[in-house]
């Protein structure tokens, strides 16, 4: 295993690339918080997209329900819808 550079050899190699270097322990600090980053978006799209399917699918559950005549079914359909999106601010925390 190869000793670290120095800052003096980190600044040499780096001017010949035009590049900057970073030691192991930045590159995985960066790598750590970028990740982090990235997570945290993938998490609130994912809860986005599950309220966005439940209010479609509340949608459909009331566009039933309007088409059903009065009675059993049709108030459980609408019971049904009600359910779902209370469910929705849940989501949202």
């Amino acid at each position: 295993m190869s000793k670290p550079m120095s800052d003096f050899q980190r600044k040499f190699l780096a001017r010949g690339t035009g590049q900057q270097l970073y030691t192991e322990n930045e590159f995985n600090e960066k790598l750590s918080q970028k990740m982090a980053e990235i997570m945290a978006v993938a998490i609130d799209t994912s809860k986005t997209a599950v309220m966005i399917e439940r209010e479609a699918c509340a949608e459909v559950v009331q566009s039933l329900a309007d088409s059903e005549d009065e009675g059993e079914t049709c108030t459980a359909l609408r019971k049904a819808v009600e359910a779902i999106r209370n469910r929705i601010p849940t989501q949202r925390q």
